[in-house]
Formats: C-alpha cells, structure tokens, sequence
C-alpha cells in the first residue's frame, strides 16, 4: 500500500559551502533578550499559550466535504527544524538548579585540556578557524574558559536558552537523577591534538605526521595532568568526569568536512590536508574510506567507566549520551554508510541511538562552536532504557507477557506522552521462550532485526521538552533485549519504504539521498489512530502472536498527549464471553455529497473488547474501537451511496460475535 507522506517543510536539503570556510546555520539565531531573572527558565524563553493548541486545531480543521484523519502523520525532518519546535513540557521546571534529583544527584568534574597547537577555539576571533568557528562566542581569556564550560553546559543562561544537563535528565527521569558539574583546568596536553586525534581503529593507523606518536590516551594524559594539579583526594569527591579536549570532534566533521565538501578525495585542499607533505590531504575515518585529514585528527567523543572524552562542538545532548554509558548502557546504532547496508535501530528516538542529534539544524549542523544547535537537545531514553536505568517508577510500567495475555484476553489501556509525569508510562510484553520470528540474514537484508529479542515495549512520544527535536507525535513501538547486545532497540517502522529525500549536495551538485541505513528513515515510524493519517495503526506479529492497535488519541487541557492503545494474543482470548450490538443510524449529507452516519456499538460482553467496523464502500475514520462491557460507543460511517452502508461490527477477540446494520442515506 502506498501510504501518504505529510512534511512540515518542502525541502530538506543541506547544501553547505562548497569552498573556504562554512557558517553558522540558521539555526544559531540570536538568543532572547535580558529577562527578569526571578522568572523560570521555562517561562522566560517560551510563550504560555501553547502551540499545538493553535497548530494542532489547524491540523484537524476539515478543509472539504468527507472524513478527514483522526491523527494524521505530520513528521519533521530533524534538517529543517528551528528553537521555535521547542516546547516546554507543563508545569515543570526541571533546568532550576536549586531542584535536586530525588533519588540521587550526581557530582561530576568537567576537566578541560588543551594543547599546544590548539588552544580553546572560544578563546580565538569569531570565525577564525578553518571550520568558521567560534560562533556567538570569542575572544575569551583562557583561565575565564573553565567557567565558561561549565555555565553553558549546566547553568540556565542566554546561550543555551535555559537548557542544562541537569535538565535534561531531571525530565528524563521525572525528578530522580539530577547533575553537578565543577570545572577544572585548563590543562595543556604534551602532545598535538592529532596524536591523540589519530588513532588505530578509525584511521586504520594511517595519516600520523613524521616524528609523530600517534594514537596517544588522552584520557590518560588529561587525568594526570588534573590530579597533579588537585591530588587524588579532591579528584575522589566525584562521581564521574567529563574531560572537554579543545576543538573539533570528528563526529561532527567527518562528513561535513570530507564527503560533503569534496567530491572525491583527491579534491581534498592542502588547507585540509595535515603539516605533513608527504601524506596525503585525506584519510581514514570510522564509517566510511576517507575525510580530510584535518576531521580525521580531531578526537571522537566516548566513554569508559567513570569518565567520557568530549570537545568544544559536542552538544549537550552528547554528555548526556556518555554519561548513559557511565551509568552502564551500551551504544545501539548502526553505520548508515556500511556494506552490506543495515537500517538504523532505535532512530532518533533513543539518547543512546541518534536521539543524540537531534537539536534545531539537524546531524549536519554538530559542528557549530559552541554547540547550540544539532546535538544540543537529545531525545529522551526509550522505556527499556529507563528500565535498565531505574528512572521509571515499576508501576508506571504495565507488564505483561505473551503467555498471560493468551489467558486472559485483550487489554486496553491509555498511555502518557514519556515527557510528562506518567500515569503510564508504558508497556512491556515478555515474549516468554524468546523471540519466535524466522531466521534472517541481516548480510543481505536491510530490514533484519537480527532476531533474539526478548520483549516487546510499548511508549507514547510528544513534542514537547527534550523530545520537541524528534521528527513526530505518536506511539512508538519496539523490540527489545534484556542484554545490551545491539541491535537491543529494534523499532517498528509504521514506514519501512524508502523515505527518499535528500540527504545532501555534492560541491558538483549532485544530490545525495539518505541511506536506508540513515537514522532518518526512521523519522515517520511512530504509529498513529485511525485511518489514512499516513501511517499505521495496528500491528500484527504473527510468528510472536501478538496484536497492537493503536485506537485514539487525546490532548488534555494542559497540552498533555496519550494515547488508548491495545494489544492482544492471537492464540487465546482469555474466558470471558464476548458479543456485540450494532445500531442502525440516518446520515447527514453535506454540501459534497457525503453522507455520515454515527453508528451506535454496544459491547454485550463480559469484558472490554476491541471491535473492529467494516462498510464496503464506505469511508471509515477508524476501523477499530474499544468499549468497556456492558457500554456503548460509536462509530462514524461516511458514504456516497445514494441509499444506504452495510456496517458490520466484529469482535477482534471472537469473530463468531459479530452484528450487522445499516448506515442509511436518506
């Protein structure tokens, strides 16, 4: 089935310079102004009548004759999005320093070094630098840059619009886990920024300048230079470390500054080339042959236990990626760029996946110093991650198994969008004996998940907080494995087709789409209620005797999103009796000559149902709706038929219980 796609923007295309330095992106637009300081962060920076009230109205509004989506699919491209998609989660005031984590407030050192022949880019003239860098930020005193850390990255301020890793991990965790940070430094390193840059794996031991030593332990270095200057005992007051090396990460630049600037290699100019003629002006980068040598030296960003490794362009989002390997969870992304091709696993909706890129701007826009734009506001854990984390109350998360739901049939319920406090968070199935789905060959399919899963999760995610930068509003499910053996997120893609855009243009002008490995092929996967909404609303796992309906969406008053949702086991459906009741109804016409008929369904059975309505040749806003027993709901029926609609009502839990009436067109 072709399914419609619906963009906020018409293009997504990033076409950066193609020769000399490149600029700040639109997406670094001045700040506010000066505010009272006494106001919150959140209230300070962002408007109180909300958006989506406006938006989201508009989006319904019927603009002709027949049934319009009940929850159509409007996702964004990550490229196109601006600090206008943010919006402030209610009632919440997380970036406040002065609110402590609830069950434990972690106390970090930000450790900063830099080295002879790169000292801290915010320290130099605004786009001074050969990546057009500093940018908003420049000409700070060296001994002022310390200070300087470690207010953006955790201090509500003009810079990083009140956004803190505090913050985002207070949201994350509704209030459980909140951060400290105190600076030191700055520390000069014995050796150039490439020798640490440079290293065995990505560059494959190529592109160390003569009389060089490449592939040196930065962290090493940086944490004895920190302990000479504050002994151990003052190092022993802390529960992790950021280490912020001056300049660059290739993360950023590898792509920007290599396969984006030039078309081949040997496009590479010397200016990008390194202080070494014997070597040539490119080399080795982690996913893909080749980058100028200049992204090639810059350090990549990680994590060991206890401390991670950042530079000046990690965003914040990119702390808060480490700091999730610190607290022991693994790294669940694939190489967009590889051979065979594999999609991505959890997209742009896991911190731990490409969630970290997210921000206004886009993946191509990480590059930016300081780092104000992609990168900067991460999404959110999804729910097995906060499981594992322990930042989701036990009760929040309705946990069943495929085994119990074969025994006691359907179950519906309503979960919240995961930025707000939950009432549910989610659901989490227990495939008991493990995952049932056939063998596949992830070498010469795309789309395998590699198998092995042991549950299934179910969560709800909004546009609203750390989550404003995800491409879309909807229900979002997965797979998932207890152990951090990635692929151990695998989403369901409501899409899995080619979402072919652009991803960028060649300096010869040829464009180049996204691969079925980019993270933003899996910008439209989230589920969505109803029909035609240009995505999906149910899934059936067969081969793991499952069924997901996703049946209607609410907005509250206070802009909270959930979502009624239901799952079922297709090889049992529980004791309880099941019937059903339909009602004949008299249509409305409308100036377009559809007819619409609101049938009543009645649920005579022992227990909540799901029913599923069909009307050949009728349009239907839903298909599939859940009545408590003993109650009745509705059902809208629209047709051009002259005189009338057969409607037939059906249980999803016993077909044999079903009823028939009519939709009649007077």
């Amino acid at each position: 089935m072709t399914r419609a796609r619906r963009l906020v923007s018409a293009t997504s295309v990033v076409v950066l310079a193609l020769a000399g330095t490149l600029t700040a992106s639109p997406a670094t637009a001045a700040p506010p102004g000066d505010v009272d300081p006494d106001t919150p962060w959140r209230m300070r920076h962002w408007p109180q009548t909300q958006p989506w009230q406006v938006d989201e109205a508009a989006a319904l509004a019927r603009t002709g004759g027949g049934p319009q989506p009940i929850d159509p699919q409007r996702y964004e491209l990550p490229d196109t999005m601006t600090w206008s998609d943010y919006k402030p989660v209610p009632g919440t005031d997380w970036a406040n320093p002065a609110v402590r984590g609830s069950d434990r407030n972690f106390n970090g050192a930000l450790v900063l070094v830099d080295y002879p022949n790169q000292p801290f880019v915010v320290t130099q003239p605004a786009n001074s630098t050969i990546y057009g860098n500093p940018s908003g930020v420049q000409n700070l005193a060296r001994d002022d840059v310390p200070a300087f850390y470690r207010d953006f990255l955790n201090k509500p301020g003009k810079l990083n619009r009140g956004h803190t890793i505090h913050e985002y991990w207070m949201e994350d965790s509704n209030g459980r886990f909140g951060i400290e940070l105190n600076s030191f430094g700055v520390y000069q390193m014995p050796a150039d920024s490439h020798e640490y840059g440079i290293e065995t794996q990505m560059q494959r031991g190529q592109g160390c300048p003569a009389g060089d030593r490449c592939a040196r332990n930065l962290r090493t270095d940086a944490r004895a230079a920190w302990i000479a200057a504050v002994g151990e005992t003052e190092a022993a007051k802390y529960d992790f470390v950021f280490f912020l090396s001056s300049g660059q990460d290739e993360s950023a630049t590898w792509q920007e500054f290599g396969q984006m600037k030039f078309t081949t290699k040997e496009d590479v100019t010397d200016e990008w080339g390194p202080p070494d003629t014997a070597l040539p002006n490119w080399n080795a980068t982690r996913y893909v042959e080749w980058t100028s040598w200049q992204a090639s030296a810059n350090i990549w960003p990680n994590a060991t236990q206890g401390s991670s490794l950042q530079a000046e362009s990690s965003g914040m989002s990119t702390y808060a990626h480490e700091f999730s390997h610190i607290l022991g969870v693994g790294d669940n992304y694939n190489n967009p760029y590889g051979i065979p091709a594999r999609r991505d696993y959890s997209g742009p909706w896991e911190m731990l996946s490409r969630g970290t890129f997210n921000g206004p701007g886009g993946p191509h826009s990480r590059w930016l110093i300081p780092g104000t734009s992609g990168s900067s506001m991460g999404a959110q854990h999804m729910l097995r991650n906060k499981m594992k984390l322990g930042i989701v109350d036990d009760a929040a998360v309705l946990k069943l198994s495929r085994d119990a739901l074969a025994t006691s049939g359907v179950v519906v319920t309503k979960v919240t969008a995961r930025a707000v406090d939950h009432k549910l968070a989610g659901i989490n199935i227990t495939l008991d004996g493990g995952d049932r789905s056939a063998a596949c060959d992830a070498s010469t399919d795309p789309f395998c998940d590699g198998g092995g899963y042991d549950n299934y999760t179910l969560e709800v995610v909004d546009r609203m907080g750390y989550d404003s930068f995800t491409p879309d509003s909807g229900v979002l499910l997965a797979k998932t494995k207890d152990e951090d053996a990635a692929p151990f997120i695998w989403t369901i893609d409501a899409n899995p087709q080619d979402i072919d855009k652009v991803d960028f243009v060649l300096p010869d002008g040829t464009a180049q789409k996204m691969t079925i490995g980019d993270y933003r092929q899996l910008s439209d996967a989230l589920f969505h209620a109803g029909t035609n909404s240009g995505s999906e609303f149910e899934h059936v796992d067969t081969a793991n005797r499952l069924h997901f309906y996703v049946l209607d969406r609410h907005r509250d008053r206070k802009g909270v999103l959930s979502y009624e949702v239901a799952v079922r086991s297709l090889d049992g459906a529980g004791p309880s009796q099941r019937g059903v009741r339909a009602y004949p109804a008299i249509a409305r016409r409308d100036h377009d000559g559809w007819a619409r008929c609101t049938i009543p369904v009645r649920n005579t059975g022992r227990a909540v149902d799901v029913l599923r309505v069909t009307a050949p040749g009728a349009a239907l806003p839903r298909t599939v709706v859940a009545v408590p027993a003993g109650k009745t709901s509705s059902v809208e029926v629209w047709t051009k038929d002259t005189r009338h609609a057969k409607v037939t009502v059906t249980s999803e839990s016993n077909p044999a219980a079903r009823a028939t009436t009519s939709c009649v067109a007077l």
